[in-house]
């Protein structure tokens, strides 16, 4: 069987997300990922991961295929607004529609989240997914010193 299921950032190996997160081919369209990954990295970033679902009752899960870890995502509060982020392991790219879909279907049933938002680099030209999600276009945000582009799905 062919199972998505997710957990939290703090149930998976450290060197895992190193890995993960030090390929070049996930760097290429993340314009903010500026710096070495490294255990003292990973220890922040699950941190300030884990402060989101502390705050806020939801935020980013490590997403497992058949019990592996193939990346991480979720949802996180921006202001008023969700927007769901998606980073997965190269080997892993082609189960986006899949573990996007669980976890909109997710947002759906959770009252909290009235629409999610989605920032995508400039650097991604196909769009086609987000189309079938029925997400649709609202224009450029600037983020950290970058330009994104904003798309936003009713959930409702």
């Amino acid at each position: 069987m062919h199972e998505i299921s997710f957990t939290r950032l703090p149930e998976i190996d450290p060197s895992e997300i190193v890995a993960h997160m030090s390929d070049p081919r996930v760097a290429e369209h993340m314009p903010l990922l500026n710096f070495e990954w490294d255990e003292a990295a990973v220890a922040k970033f699950v941190a300030t991961k884990e402060a989101c679902w502390n705050r806020d009752g939801l935020g980013h899960w490590a997403i497992l295929f058949n019990d592996k870890y193939v990346g991480w995502g979720g949802f996180q509060k921006e202001g008023d607004e969700w927007d769901f982020g998606l980073v997965l392991k190269p080997n892993s790219f082609g189960l986006g529609a899949r573990i996007s879909r669980k976890a909109i279907d997710f947002a759906i049933a959770d009252k909290r989240i009235p629409f999610v938002t989605f920032l995508l680099p400039p650097s991604r030209k196909n769009f086609s997914s987000f189309d079938r999600l029925g997400a649709v276009f609202v224009g450029e945000q600037e983020y950290d010193g970058e330009t994104f582009l904003k798309f936003q799905l009713e959930t409702e």
